[in-house]
């Protein structure tokens, strides 16, 4: 033990140690594994052209569009440098880009409407995977303090993840609150 600093206050080596230990970590974990590219069907190429048509009037050039189908929907996963004005704080930006091509792409179209998800550098599916985490937590939490737990506001797309992740549980229930942009989960005890 050193006297020289006391106990509650951060010693300074020992900052730097973690800040480059945190680097190391970051430089030593493996790249993020590439989600398989599935087979674009011929319906999807006039959708695609059209997120690509939008990406360029957005001025976002040197982009790239991978079609996924996954069980939960059909992606459209974009690729290239500088994604952060597109995702947009919180996936602001993203979640209304999102909206905007979804309409577009249906507009006149009463049967067999498709929508897509666009994702950006995988910030969707990072955040769907936070998402239910935090559900899981205030599961635990709710169940541990036999009360409803309020979850921060969220976009519509994220409460739909954790309504999903807590749907089938048959100890809590799920409901959301308030007005747009303030809207929440609140999870109650059954």
């Amino acid at each position: 033990m050193n006297d020289e600093f006391p106990i509650d206050e951060p010693q300074p080596h020992r900052l730097q140690d973690r800040a480059s230990s945190r680097a190391q970590r970051r430089r030593a974990e493996p790249p993020p594994t590439p989600r398989s590219k599935t087979t674009e069907p011929e319906s999807v190429k006039p959708a695609r052209a059209l997120l690509e048509q939008i990406l360029e009037k957005m001025g976002l050039t040197h982009v790239e569009v991978a079609y996924l189908s996954r069980s939960e929907g059909e992606y459209f996963e974009i690729t290239g440098p500088d994604l952060a004005t597109l995702i947009g704080r919180h996936g602001n930006t993203l979640e209304a880009l999102n909206l905007v091509f979804n309409n577009i792409l249906n507009l006149g179209v009463r049967n067999n409407r498709k929508y897509y998800t666009i994702d950006a550098e995988g910030y969707r599916a990072r955040r769907a995977d936070q998402l239910k985490n935090i559900a899981l937590v205030s599961l635990e939490r709710c169940i541990r303090e036999k009360k409803p737990q309020s979850l921060d506001p969220m976009l519509p797309s994220e409460r739909k993840i954790i309504h999903l992740a807590l749907a089938e549980s048959p100890y809590v229930r799920t409901e959301s609150e308030g007005a747009e942009p303030e809207r929440r989960v609140i999870v109650h005890p059954r």
